[in-house]
């Protein structure tokens, strides 16, 4: 029996009530988290590997003596952790891998900067990084990280090709080599259904938010950050400053008029996402669980971290860090092209799997393992999840198993699925 230590916020197998989720910020301030520790999870829950999730933060109850005994492998999946906010986590997760004897595997990690800023960061984020990826080296063979941008910032420290792979997002490879696009109409039905998505603090985005609300009866915002959960618990926000246009405080159309949704697990998630012929927004979790949901989606990048995984997944995409002259969904959608992600996606998994094996971990994907996803998915299956914050009652279904209720309906469209021309 091979036992995994995993970094997450939470168990995919709990279901705790939202007022739970936030009171213990089980989203780590945004639910995008679980989405990428997830799709590590059902990657790696190979027979015989049992795995257990902790924050590896200063909070921790495990200490790095108990990991050492108990756990054969600890597999950390980050997102934007290159970054100032982030130091003290950072900084706690390197404390706990230099006391490690057990190997420790790092995916998918980012720098975050502005997009037309070098790839250089401030020397303080540069000591913190250099002494984590100094401690991930010594007890592994490469890091792995989303794309080229972070790639060279690690370079610019002294890191090169040699211990640096750049592997993109993990959890576009919830299905592995493939992504159950489902076809779409040539033109999306301005008055039907829009799932959009949105980072509160964009000034950016007010007039983008303004425009969109009012043309498109159908659009419903699906919220990320833990002050839009708060807002729609408690009625209250502790965001200050922003544009009165964006869904911050209980006025806003998208909050008093009941067309936010907010998840607080990736199977109630994605549930809710395949229900949707398009969405689009900022957020790039929020468009990449879409995707994971047969839902073409579309990103709009607003820093390098955005950028780089909307480019490296060949997701459709466009700026909105220059100047922009607004946005719609109707033509984001028209002139999207998907043909070039779907079709380069099993080369972009292979790599991520030669990742993988070459730091000895085995994946669902192999043959002969696949019925470690059959395991996972029949085990979220048993769980009861509560309904999205926000939607209307009697509209909540029985959740269900991703691999019922998803994964053989849109197998079958990917098989079909030929790339847009």
């Amino acid at each position: 029996m091979t036992r995994l230590l995993l970094r997450a916020h939470k168990s995919p197998f709990t279901a705790p009530s939202a007022g739970r989720v936030l009171a213990r910020n089980l989203i780590g301030n945004n639910v995008g988290n679980l989405v990428f520790s997830y799709s590590v999870q059902r990657t790696l829950s190979v027979p015989g590997t049992t795995i257990d999730v902790a924050r590896l933060n200063r909070a921790r109850t495990l200490g790095t003596e108990e990991i050492d005994e108990k756990y054969d492998h600890v597999v950390i999946p980050l997102a934007n952790a290159f970054r100032k906010r982030f130091l003290p986590n950072l900084d706690a997760i390197t404390e706990t891998i230099e006391k490690l004897s057990v190997p420790v595997t790092v995916v998918g990690v980012g720098v975050q900067s502005a997009v037309d800023e070098g790839v250089a960061a401030p020397r303080q984020v540069a000591d913190a990084v250099t002494r984590f990826v100094r401690a991930v080296l010594d007890h592994s063979p490469s890091i792995g990280v989303r794309g080229e941008r972070t790639a060279d910032y690690l370079a610019g420290l002294g890191f090169g090709p040699e211990h640096v792979e750049v592997i993109g997002c993990p959890s576009m490879f919830l299905h592995g080599d493939r992504l159950p696009l489902r076809r779409t109409e040539p033109r999306l039905d301005p008055d039907g259904p829009i799932a959009f998505n949105l980072s509160p603090y964009l000034a950016q985005m007010a007039p983008v938010v303004e425009d969109q609300v009012a043309r498109y009866p159908g659009l419903v915002y699906f919220g990320q950050d833990i002050d839009t959960l708060r807002l729609l618990l408690e009625g209250t926000s502790r965001r200050r400053g922003a544009d009165e246009r964006l869904p911050v405080h209980p006025d806003h159309p998208l909050i008093a008029g009941g067309r936010t949704r907010f998840p607080t697990d990736v199977t109630r998630w994605l549930e809710a996402l395949s229900a949707y012929p398009f969405s689009y927004g900022t957020r790039i979790h929020g468009n990449i669980a879409a995707l994971l949901a047969g839902t073409p989606a579309y990103v709009l990048t607003h820093d390098a971290r955005t950028l780089e995984l909307a480019r490296y997944h060949e997701i459709p995409h466009r700026r909105i860090d220059v100047p922009f002259d607004g946005v719609d969904a109707v033509e984001l959608h028209e002139a999207a092209d998907w043909g070039p992600m779907v079709s380069g996606h099993a080369e972009r998994f292979e790599r991520y799997a030669a990742f993988l094996h070459a730091h000895g971990l085995s994946h669902v994907f192999e043959p002969g393992q696949a019925a470690g996803a059959e395991a996972f998915d029949q085990r979220v299956a048993r769980k009861s999840f509560p309904p999205l914050v926000g939607e209307p009652v009697g509209a909540a279904r029985r959740p269900r198993d991703l691999g019922d209720r998803i994964t053989p309906k849109l197998r079958k469209l990917v098989r079909s699925a030929r790339p847009r021309s």
